[in-house]
């Protein structure tokens, strides 16, 4: 089984080309932090830091769109570590 999930972690990372913004979010519970890089890792802008609610997230959004069009890339992926906390 674990095999099977080793396997379909490569054909996602496969898809990733030199048309795409890679976005990593570091969640936190009041301020998140954002890094874009390239498809091959190269940093890309400067970490952005936004704020739990709507306008936080708007702010991401803007942040992101300004990198695509600044480095002129069309696709975005971006991902978010599971916190691992609940709250009851």
């Amino acid at each position: 089984m674990k095999f099977k999930a080793q396997e379909k972690q490569n054909q996602l990372i496969e898809n990733i080309t030199v048309h795409h913004l890679v976005v990593g979010v570091d969640i936190a519970q009041e301020v998140h932090v954002a890094r874009a890089v390239s498809f091959r890792g190269i940093a890309l802008g400067t970490p952005l830091k936004f704020v739990n609610h709507l306008e936080g997230f708007n702010f991401l959004k803007r942040w992101i769109q300004d990198l695509l069009k600044s480095y002129k890339l069309q696709k975005v992926i971006v991902g978010m570590e599971p916190t691992g906390t609940l709250l009851a």
